[in-house]
């Protein structure tokens, strides 16, 4: 029986394909404060401007492709049971063929209701063909449709299911992500005790507790590809 892998990934992550974190220096709200463009006020106050701010995302990430990193954790599902759990709202472990993915954060190609957000009857998917969302579109529930994405002060309903997930792990692997943000950082308590634990971040933290950490203190490229030769040379013949 394969070994259950479990991947928690963040903006590092997709860093290598282009894609510039949220935060960093050159990041994607650089020139609009977060409050404005990803908080439930923001929203209400400036429907229009944030659609037309995702539809402008959206546009990039159509372009964007997995990087080797994204590929690697694909490619160890022929060895493994292997579930990701990322942070970004992009779509490039799905588009490198990682077949579990449980998104945190939302998901950009995907538009759903104002009032009900989770609901699926009223989730849209998006397409290249298809991509802009006009000011002012409607859902079937009758409200506007908004990015399908989890705003700051939002609560994250796909953290329990994750938390599921890092429960039955028998490695657990961090990639690109600090493990000082909650409630994702969170998620490696649920991490059993004897579990093996891989950091990979070109600049990990000093510390993480109690709990024993392998870090690889590389980029997610690099980082992935010295731990697929870790966990293809610990696989039995």
């Amino acid at each position: 029986m394969k070994k259950n892998l479990v991947f928690l990934t963040g903006a590092g992550m997709s860093v290598e394909s282009g894609f510039s974190t949220f935060r960093g220096n050159n990041g994607l709200w650089d020139n609009y404060p977060v409050e404005q463009v990803c908080s439930h006020d923001g929203w209400l106050k400036d429907p229009d401007l944030v659609t037309n701010f995702y539809n402008n995302l959206r546009r990039k990430l159509w372009k964007g492709q997995p990087n080797k990193g994204h590929q690697l954790i694909k490619d160890l599902e022929e060895e493994y049971q292997v579930k990701v759990i990322t942070q970004n709202v992009d779509n490039l472990h799905e588009k490198a063929g990682s077949s579990d993915v449980i998104h945190l954060h939302g998901e950009l190609t995907k538009v759903c209701s104002s009032y009900d957000p989770y609901n699926p009857r009223y989730i849209e998917e998006l397409t290249p063909e298809n991509s802009d969302v006009k000011p002012g579109t409607k859902a079937e529930d009758g409200s506007l449709l908004r990015p399908f994405i989890v705003f700051f002060g939002e609560s994250v309903p796909m953290i329990e299911p994750a938390a599921q997930v890092v429960m039955k792990a028998d490695i657990f692997v961090v990639v690109g992500t600090s493990l000082n943000v909650y409630p994702a950082a969170g998620l490696l308590q649920y991490a059993g005790t004897d579990v093996p634990v891989y950091l990979i971040d070109p600049h990990p933290p000093v510390s993480s507790g109690n709990r024993k950490i392998v870090t690889i203190a590389k980029g997610a490229v690099d980082g992935m590809k010295e731990l697929y030769q870790i966990l293809m040379k610990d696989m039995p013949e």
